[in-house]
C-alpha cells in the first residue's frame, strides 16, 4: 500500500469501513422478489431519501444567511388549504347586500343587543355516563345554559316549551353506542336549525396537561375561517350562543376553528409570562364537528325547508372544495 493509504484487509487491519449505498435514480423497491429483502431496501431507501432532503434544507439555510436581506422570500409550501377551489359565495366584507342580510336575518336581535343568550342543552333519550358528563361541562363552557334531561319528549314539544320560557337557543346531543356523535343547534324563536357530527369528543379527565376547573367568567370568542355566506351563518350561530361581553379577568377563550369544513372546538385559558410570551393551557372539553345539514325555522324533521344539505356523492368530487 502506497503511503498515506487506507489499510485494506490485506493489511490486517480489520474489515473495511461500510460505504454509504448510493441508489440508481431508476431503482424500483417493487422489483425486490423477496419481501423482507424488499421491506429492509425500502427502509434504507427512505432514510437516503430523509438525508438528502435534510442536506438541501442546510444548503438552502446557509445560502439565505450568506444573502442576509438580499435572499429572495421564503417559498410557500402547497397545502389543501391554500390550494382550495375557489368558491362564488365567498363573502367580501365590503359588500353592501351581505351587510344588509346580517342587519334582517335571525341573529340580528342578539347583535343589536336586544336578546341575551338563554341556552338549553339536552340530549337524546335514556343518555348514557358520558354524554351526561359532557353536557355538564358543555354547560360550564357556555354561560347562561341549562341542562335538563329529555324524558321522552319529542323535540317538537321541547321548542314551544323553550320559546315560552325565553331561551335563545337548544342544543341536542345525540349518541350512538354510549358515545356523543351529533350535535342539533337550533335558534329560538324562528330558527335556523344546524345539524352537525360529532366526532373526536375529549371530556375534561381525558385530556393530558389539562388546567384548573374552569371560573364562571364569561369568556372571549373567536371564530376562525368562517369564509362563504354558509360558513357565515354557521360562525353567527355561534357567536349567538354566548354574551357580547367578555370577563377578560377570567382569559378565558372558546375557539371554533374551521379547517377543511371540520370545525374543531376547543377551550383554553392564557396567561401572560412576559409583554412577548403568552402560555396557554386546555380546559376541555374538547370536540369536532362536520356540517351535515341547515335548515330554516325550528327543527321538524318532515316538512322543514333545508337551505344546505350535504351529498356526499355530488359535493365531495374534490378535496380542495369547501362550503364553509
Amino acid at each position: 500500500a502506497g503511503e498515506g493509504s487506507a489499510p485494506g484487509p490485506e493489511d490486517g487491519a480489520g474489515p473495511p469501513a461500510p460505504q454509504r449505498v448510493l441508489f440508481p435514480p431508476t431503482f424500483s423497491v417493487s422489483e425486490i422478489k423477496n419481501k423482507q429483502r424488499r421491506h429492509f431496501m425500502f427502509l434504507r431507501w427512505k432514510q437516503q431519501q430523509r438525508k438528502e432532503k435534510l442536506a438541501l434544507k442546510k444548503k438552502r439555510r446557509k445560502e439565505r444567511e450568506a444573502l442576509g436581506d438580499k435572499a429572495p422570500p421564503k417559498a410557500v409550501p402547497k397545502t389543501i388549504e391554500n390550494q382550495r377551489v375557489y368558491d362564488e359565495t365567498t363573502v367580501d366584507p365590503n359588500d353592501e347586500e351581505v351587510a344588509f342580510d346580517e342587519a334582517t336575518d335571525e341573529f340580528a336581535p342578539y347583535f343589536n343587543r336586544q336578546t341575551v343568550p338563554k341556552i338549553l342543552i339536552t340530549t337524546s333519550d335514556r343518555p348514557r355516563g358520558r354524554t351526561v358528563r359532557f353536557c355538564e361541562q358543555l354547560a360550564t363552557v357556555i354561560p347562561n345554559s341549562h341542562v335538563y334531561y329529555r324524558r321522552g319528549l319529542a323535540l317538537k314539544r321541547i321548542i314551544p316549551q323553550c320559546i315560552a320560557r325565553d331561551f335563545t337557543d337548544l342544543i341536542v346531543i345525540n349518541e350512538d353506542r354510549k358515545i356523543p356523535n351529533g350535535l342539533v343547534l337550533s335558534h329560538l324563536p324562528d330558527g335556523p336549525t344546524a345539524h352537525f357530527r360529532m366526532s373526536s369528543v375529549r371530556l375534561r379527565k381525558e385530556i393530558k396537561r389539562k388546567g384548573k376547573e374552569p371560573t364562571e367568567h364569561v369568556p372571549e370568542v373567536i371564530l376562525n375561517n368562517f369564509t362563504t355566506r354558509l360558513g357565515h351563518s354557521i360562525g353567527r350561530m355561534f357567536a349567538a350562543l354566548f354574551p357580547h361581553d367578555p370577563q377578560f379577568i377570567g382569559r378565558q377563550v372558546a375557539t371554533f376553528h374551521n379547517q377543511r369544513d371540520y370545525i374543531f372546538f376547543r377551550f383554553h385559558r392564557y396567561i401572560f409570562k412576559s409583554e412577548k410570551k403568552v402560555g396557554i393551557q386546555e380546559l376541555g372539553p374538547r370536540f369536532t364537528l362536520k356540517l351535515r345539514s341547515l335548515q330554516k325555522g325550528t327543527f321538524d324533521s318532515k316538512f322543514g325547508e333545508y337551505e344546505w344539505i350535504h351529498k356526499r356523492r355530488e359535493m365531495d368530487t374534490s378535496r380542495r372544495k369547501f362550503h364553509l
